[in-house]
């Protein structure tokens, strides 16, 4: 079987991969990084998430000889003049375990609660006509024939004003697509695949990955 490696320790964000590769590039088999061996990944130094994505696939296919598929995705938000944006990850800053459990670092909060916490306190004040966001996504393919492709997807829809649902990751039960009154941890994972800029950016390399297998 033809394998790719996607150079990310997220399991949420790899099975959301094989899931919408699955259709497009037929036997292709998608590790994740758990499944190769450790090297150390390099540092998301660039100020764009095309940038990003190509650090971190050229790594992989260095370490791995592999072709190799890498994203950088994040939220921009209109009200922030387009943050977190490549900060997205990493919105709350390192965490604190001396803020007496008021803050965005509160001891036992996962890295996603304190990024949505900090978005929500930002945005607490402004209006919902003025919550508009995107979800952006860079994917990156880098062969060992030198082959380098990018490829972008796009997610637009709004802020909501708490929470909602259970499913997806990161800022998904506080983002809700044009078009929806459910956030994107609401829908089911098929829908979600659907619109979302992960999902349109992959659909747009699914070509490259399947020229690169054959």
């Amino acid at each position: 079987m033809a394998q790719v490696v996607l150079a990310s320790n997220n399991a949420k964000k790899l099975a959301e991969l094989q899931r919408i590769l699955a259709p497009l590039v037929p036997g292709v088999e998608v590790l994740g990084l758990a499944d190769v061996a450790a090297y150390d990944e390099p540092a998301e130094t660039e100020p764009t998430f095309e940038g990003n994505a190509l650090i971190k696939a050229r790594a992989c296919l260095a370490a791995t000889g592999l072709p190799s598929l890498a994203d950088d995705s994040g939220l921009c938000v209109d009200a922030l003049a387009g943050m977190p944006g490549v900060l997205s990850a990493r919105w709350s800053g390192v965490p604190k375990n001396d803020d007496g459990g008021r803050g965005p670092w509160a001891t036992g909060w996962s890295t996603d609660q304190a990024n949505n916490w900090l978005l929500l306190s930002q945005l607490a004040d402004v209006p919902d006509e003025r919550r508009g966001a995107r979800f952006r996504c860079a994917v990156a393919l880098c062969t060992p024939g030198g082959d380098e492709v990018v490829e972008l997807g796009e997610m637009p829809g709004r802020i909501l004003r708490s929470e909602q649902g259970e499913g997806g990751f990161g800022y998904d039960p506080l983002f809700a697509a044009d078009g929806h009154d459910v956030s994107t941890a609401e829908l089911s994972p098929q829908d979600k695949d659907g619109i979302s800029h992960r999902g349109v950016a992959l659909r747009r390399i699914a070509p490259a990955v399947a020229a690169a297998l054959a």
